[in-house]
């Protein structure tokens, strides 16, 4: 910095210095309103979302870990329909073997399918 000689070049330097920190006051301000926005809890879980989306290891663990859970649910609630209706019971027992062969014959289409859902949901605006 320079050094000041006479009170007009003192009077520059205290200008110069009041509108540096009227900046530096803006730059903290919009920081501060970035900061806040990153931290509110729907930003943080879609930025977690966002971040597992784009692992390509971790999704498939996790899609696969979904489907299985999708297929134990879907035979869990067949299960407990305890209606004394035979055919209900059997057509719940075929769709339930259908849903199970679909699942085992098309993983790999499936899991493309949900990774570009999670993609289309969670893109950069």
């Amino acid at each position: 910095m320079q050094s000041i000689t006479n009170r007009s070049e003192l009077r520059e330097a205290i200008e110069q210095l009041k509108i540096k920190r009227e900046f530096k006051a803006v730059a903290l301000k919009e920081q501060f309103v970035s900061t806040y926005e990153s931290f509110r809890p729907v930003n943080l879980l879609k930025s977690s979302l966002k971040d597992i989306a784009s692992s390509t290891g971790l999704i498939k663990y996790v899609l696969g870990a979904t489907m299985a859970m999708g297929a134990g649910l879907l035979a869990k609630k067949g299960a407990e329909n305890e209606s004394g209706n035979t055919f209900k019971k059997l057509l719940d027992f075929i769709v339930h073997q259908g849903i199970t062969a679909v699942v085992k014959q098309n993983p790999d289409r499936i899991k493309s399918f949900v990774q570009h859902m999670l993609e289309y949901l969670f893109k950069k605006n």
